[in-house]
């Protein structure tokens, strides 16, 4: 993969302060899948002591967008890239650390592949899982990102 844990952290400091400040990192990436954490910090909390909805999706995003990030680097061709739709689901409080894993890199790199091949804009599903310290699913988030060669 082109692009490392540092470099992402770094651009999320850069150009996502709000996500970098809340406390979301990128810990690992390859060509199958990327993880993230947060850990639920005074900054990111909600009124009911978990960490707030936004700031978990915030970290799942990452987790999604690192891996087409790191594709559309690799190709080296001039690609957009945009969530054109999400969906999330929550199954308890997010408490503690809490770890987002994608593993729908070749999902991406399919679609990648196909715009160039064609020209024409693709879309992809990805799927990231949140799980807190006892493994226990807090959340899962969809992004449908679109890619596209730009014009």
């Amino acid at each position: 993969m082109p692009l490392k844990p540092s470099q992402i952290n770094t651009f999320l400091f850069l150009k996502l302060p709000s996500a970098f400040f809340c406390g979301v990192r990128l810990k690992s990436i390859s060509e199958t899948s990327c993880t993230t954490t947060v850990k639920h910090r005074w900054i990111n909390q909600n009124p009911f002591k978990s960490i707030f909805w936004a700031v978990q999706g915030m970290a799942a995003e990452l987790s999604t967008g690192a891996l087409v990030m790191s594709y559309i680097k690799e190709c080296n061709k001039p690609i957009s890239m945009l969530v054109a739709n999400n969906k999330a689901t929550f199954n308890k409080k997010a408490k503690g650390r809490i770890t987002f894993e994608c593993t729908d890199g070749i999902l991406i790199k399919e679609a990648i592949n196909a715009t160039i091949a064609s020209g024409e804009g693709q879309t992809c599903w990805m799927k990231s899982v949140g799980k807190d310290a006892a493994g226990d699913i807090v959340s899962g988030f969809e992004f449908e990102w679109t890619v596209k060669i730009r014009s």
